[in-house]
This record gives C-alpha cells, sequence and structure tokens, in this order.
C-alpha cells in the first residue's frame, strides 16, 4: 500500500502544478492584452469611458466579437478587435472577470 501512495502521489502533484501553471499562464497572457485598455478604460479596467471590469465571463469576448462583425460600427473598438484573436480575446475575457 505505501508503494502505491508513493507512486501516486508524485503523479497527482504533478498534475496539480501543470494546472496551476496553465491558469496563471491565462491570467498572465490576459493581463498583458487588457495592458493595451487602459488608456480608455483605465488601469485593469476600472474607469475610463466605460468600465470593463468585473463582467461576466463571456461578455468581454462576445462584445468583442460584435465588434470583430461590424456590429457596432467601425470606431476604434472594432479596430482594435480586428487585432485579436480567439484565444486573446477568451483570455482578456477570463482576466478582465477577475478584476474587481
Amino acid at each position: 500500500m505505501k508503494t502505491r501512495i508513493h507512486v501516486i502521489a508524485p503523479l497527482v502533484l504533478a498534475a496539480l502544478a501543470a494546472a496551476g501553471s496553465a491558469q496563471a499562464q491565462v491570467g498572465q497572457a490576459g493581463r498583458l492584452l487588457a495592458s493595451n485598455c487602459f488608456q480608455c478604460h483605465g488601469t485593469n479596467g476600472k474607469g475610463g469611458f466605460d468600465a470593463i471590469n468585473g463582467k461576466s465571463v463571456g461578455e468581454i469576448y462576445t462584445k468583442l466579437k460584435e465588434f470583430q462583425a461590424g456590429k457596432e460600427g467601425d470606431g476604434i473598438m472594432a479596430k482594435h478587435a480586428l487585432g485579436y484573436t480567439d484565444a486573446q480575446m477568451v483570455a482578456l475575457d477570463k482576466w478582465l472577470s477577475t478584476q474587481r
């Protein structure tokens, strides 16, 4: 029984570490991408023209997709949104949703 624990425990710890690392990478990517937003939306999305922090997960992503599709006109946000991949928009959305 002790041998099983010695084999399983390191595997479980490695899996938990990998999951935490992946989560941190998504957070860091979202934070880095959001640094482009501060001029209009304030630091960490808190303020400016329109506060974008603390929105529910998916809300920012949906809005960015609408900008990409031209549903919100052709202003500056449409131009910004066209520069993001889906993965980048997901990272932005997830990170901004954690900001309070």
